[in-house]
């Protein structure tokens, strides 16, 4: 089976759809705006292609994203947006790795290209908010002691982004909410950037596409979800009645 067929096969004509219009946007954005940091262009292209990746469930999307959180980390430091550099380098791309392992270790029904969708209780969901809470405080005086630029909208991003990779890990479905409300932060945080360099208008674009590609995501995986519990619901039944007919 040639490449093209089992990208056919894999992917929904919606998703590859998705895939090529974000793709179109960040190449033409860049072209239009930048022509220079190329290093920007492969980072959006890396990050728009492991969100789809992680919509399907694929542990591939979250070794995208070990890559995408290096160049990212780069880039923002070419602004002095340290907060997200220290934030992409520091906690990002390591939960990435965490979330690789056990997206590796979770496998629905011993699918490698699927994980195990989780259900996260009431009070993990306290302590993960407790836990961001004391990680945003830390990281805002870090943040404060470099001279971060537009440290406000930084510190936000320090949130969400915990949240975010939190929940990865934990395979939630939700993660990918919380990733949609980081990328309408770094909207802002990039816009702001913008007006001092067009260039990262680019950056702007990509996150656009990042924010679209999310949504699609938290659908993608609610979906997944409700299959996932409707077949042990089957499978459970079938067990019971198969025991039942025994009897």
């Amino acid at each position: 089976m040639t490449l093209f067929k089992k990208v056919k096969n894999y992917f929904s004509l919606f998703e590859i759809s998705i895939w090529v219009v974000s793709v179109t946007l960040i190449v033409s954005s860049f072209f239009i705006f930048d022509k220079e940091q190329y290093l920007t262009l492969i980072a959006s292209l890396i990050g728009v292609t492991s969100i789809l990746l992680n919509a399907k469930g694929n542990p591939m999307g979250q070794l995208l994203m070990v890559f995408f959180s290096l160049m990212y980390g780069y880039i923002s430091f070419s602004f002095s947006y340290y907060g997200e550099m220290i934030t992409y380098l520091g906690m990002t791309m390591p939960m990435a790795v965490f979330a690789l392992i056990s997206w590796i270790r979770h496998p629905y029904n011993g699918r490698k290209t699927e994980v195990e969708v989780n259900h996260i209780e009431k009070n993990e969901l306290v302590f993960m908010v407790i836990l961001a809470a004391v990680i945003t405080t830390v990281f805002y005086f870090i943040l404060l002691a470099f001279n971060t630029a537009n440290i406000l909208p930084s510190t936000i991003s320090v949130t969400t982004s915990f949240i975010a990779v939190y929940l990865t890990f934990r395979r939630s479905a939700y993660f990918s909410v919380a990733y949609a409300l980081n990328d309408i932060v770094l909207l802002i945080l990039w816009g702001l950037a913008s007006l001092e360099d067009i260039r990262y208008i680019s950056v702007i674009v990509c996150f656009m596409a990042f924010l679209i590609n999310d949504i699609y995501a938290f659908y993608s995986w609610k979906k997944m979800e409700y299959r996932q519990r409707t077949y042990v619901l089957k499978n459970c039944a079938y067990l019971y009645s198969s025991k039942i007919n025994a009897v």
